[in-house]
């Protein structure tokens, strides 16, 4: 990986997805934006915020997508990035992290 970008995979499928309550949402229903959740598996060496295996939330529409061995994987640059997962905590933190 080259400068500041990311590549993550995501977490669950494009197509029909099911609401907490339990109905099934197809694919095909209209929403708003909705942000994507994906896991970091691979990062440049000027990204600061995200190290591999963080979790991060990223808009779907502002993406790259690739395959490498078979995989499909999305690339970003950090900035792309609204937010990080992690469990690890940082003493000087900023509350950056979720």
């Amino acid at each position: 990986m080259l400068h500041d970008r990311v590549l993550v995979r995501q977490d669950g499928s494009e197509g029909e997805r099911r609401s907490t309550a339990g109905i099934v949402i197809p694919a095909t229903a209209s929403m708003g934006r909705r942000l994507s959740w994906a896991t970091a598996v691979g990062v440049g060496p000027n990204v600061r915020s995200i190290v591999v295996g963080d979790r991060v939330l990223f808009d779907p529409d502002d993406r790259s997508e690739v395959e490498l061995h078979g995989k499909e994987y999305v690339l970003l640059r950090e900035r792309d990035v609204h937010a990080v997962a992690a469990t690890r905590v940082e003493p000087d933190g900023t509350g950056l992290y979720l």
